[in-house]
């Protein structure tokens, strides 16, 4: 950990430096991620697309990011978060531009589902910031980094319309505006690269055992870990259905038997490497401090189900709907649509430095709470409300979802340390279930029926927090000469 003990948001060395940087970082994924979202309009019209179609590029856009969590948590475990935010930030700007200049739907669906794999950023930030702070810090640091880093969303919907039609004009100004997100992901890799380093000087980065897959430390672990993979696996099969004959018939039926049997493969897999990295458990027990109960990661999951699950689906979609609802121009209904995610700002930092301040569990308990009852507001929006009062509704909500965010990811880096790049990528891909699942249902029923179903589901995320332990005491990790440190994770 960083040794400066002040947190002073306007400097810019140690500690709040990588604070800065990674929020940047994350930030740009966010802007680049959700640059299509505020000029839909604009592209259905280009090409002719159909609902179907503009709703199906909604859900490729996050259906990637589930496997691609895991995976980057993983690399970020292994090779550091300098090295892994550098090269994605790098190579993903590359399907960001395909999206920008293609030529057809099924350029825009290949590249748009690409892109999904940008979204996995967030998670590498979480282990670099939980580097650097203590951990009475870490709940504040960790909501500052994921709200103002969550923010590219809303600057996406904010900038991108004007930056479109006023700075490029013309037919492709929103192919110019696309690119330039594009644009600054390359720049931001070289600076990352160059300027941050994983930990503080003298201090241990600790990498798991294993790469292909997540340690756990008794038996009953491994089964529930086992069980937690098969929603992954159920939103990319209900992604592989609505892309076949029986939805939009963007691939064949024999593509999507073919992807169905791929997605079992890789589930056999995918449980024979979560076994083989954890046989130690079939020949001895995993000793006392060296335990930490599984079930924190399951509910953690699911409240990211219902929170950040909600919120990609949103976003997604918010600027059409209020588009739709009101009457308004696409530049005006990106404005007002970023209301939502301009929330991120201090929703997301706040609910962090809440729960540093009056317990994580009893935070979380609220904020779910909250939640629940904003999407049931949201659900009964229609064109008869004034416009000002959608908004504050939808900025009333977002408050709950976004601080509920923040509460969550204030958790993660408590249950292990060298497993807080797997942990973070489990939870954050369960965010993306989420967006898949509701936006597949987003497809099939009304807007009323869709934010009606994130607050049930909220609910059933705030039932299933009543078995989260709330993080105390130290965990141990063993360093790399084989002794053991203990890291105090609570007071």
């Amino acid at each position: 950990m960083d040794t400066d003990t002040k947190f002073n948001l306007f400097s810019f060395t140690g500690k709040m430096k990588i604070l800065h940087m990674s929020w940047i970082a994350f930030f740009i994924t966010f802007f680049v991620w959700f640059n299509h979202a505020p000029l839909l309009g604009v592209i259905k019209e280009t090409f002719g697309l159909t609902g179907a179609q503009v709703k199906t590029l909604l859900i490729l856009n996050v259906a990637l990011t589930i496997p691609a969590r895991i995976v980057i948590g993983m690399l970020t475990d292994r090779f550091g978060p300098r090295k892994t935010y550098s090269a994605l930030l790098l190579l993903c700007s590359i399907p960001c531009f395909m999206f920008a200049f293609a030529d057809s739907f099924e350029m825009l669906a290949i590249s748009r589902l690409l892109l999904g794999f940008i979204g996995a950023g967030f998670v590498i930030g979480i282990r670099m910031v939980s580097e650097w702070f203590p951990h009475n810090e870490l709940g504040t640091a960790e909501g500052i980094y994921g709200g103002w880093g969550n923010f590219g969303s809303a600057a996406a919907s904010f900038t991108l319309p004007s930056i479109a039609f006023y700075v490029f004009g013309g037919d492709d100004g929103w192919r110019y505006a696309i690119a330039s997100t594009g644009v600054a992901s390359v720049i931001w890799s070289f600076i990352y690269y160059a300027t941050v380093s994983d930990t503080p000087k003298g201090s241990t980065y600790f990498r798991p055992k294993n790469l292909g897959g997540m340690e756990v430390t008794s038996k009953g672990d491994l089964l529930f870990m086992i069980i937690m993979k098969l929603p992954m696996y159920f939103a990319l099969a209900m992604l592989t259905w609505k892309l076949s004959p029986k939805g939009v018939t963007l691939i064949s039926d024999g593509a999507a038997l073919a992807a169905y049997a791929g997605l079992a493969a890789l589930l056999v897999v995918d449980c024979y490497k979560a076994i083989q990295v954890n046989k130690n458990l079939f020949k001895e027990e995993v000793p006392e401090v060296h335990r930490y109960e599984f079930k924190q990661v399951a509910v953690l999951n699911v409240l990211y189900f219902a929170t950040f699950g909600s919120e990609l689906a949103v976003v997604s979609m918010l600027p059409l709907f209020f588009s739709e609802t009101f009457s308004l121009s696409p530049v005006m209904a990106g404005m007002v649509a970023s209301a939502y995610a301009f929330m991120n700002l201090m929703s997301r930092p706040a609910g962090g430095l809440i729960s540093d301040r009056f317990g994580r569990k009893s935070t979380l308990l609220i904020l779910t709470a909250g939640l629940a009852a904003g999407y049931a507001l949201m659900s009964v929006i229609d064109s008869s409300w004034p416009l000002a009062l959608a908004v504050i509704a939808a900025m009333a909500c977002s408050f709950f979802v976004q601080s509920g965010e923040g509460a969550v990811f204030a958790v993660v880096p408590l249950i292990k340390r060298r497993l807080t790049g797997q942990i973070a990528g489990m939870t954050g891909a369960y965010g993306n279930v989420g967006a898949v699942v509701y936006l597949t249902v987003y497809s099939m029923v009304d807007t009323s029926t869709f934010f009606m179903v994130i607050s049930g589901t909220a609910v059933l995320g705030f039932i299933t927090l009543l078995f989260m332990r709330e993080p105390a005491g130290h965990m141990a990790e063993v360093r790399e000469d084989g002794s053991v440190e203990l890291i105090q994770v609570s007071s």
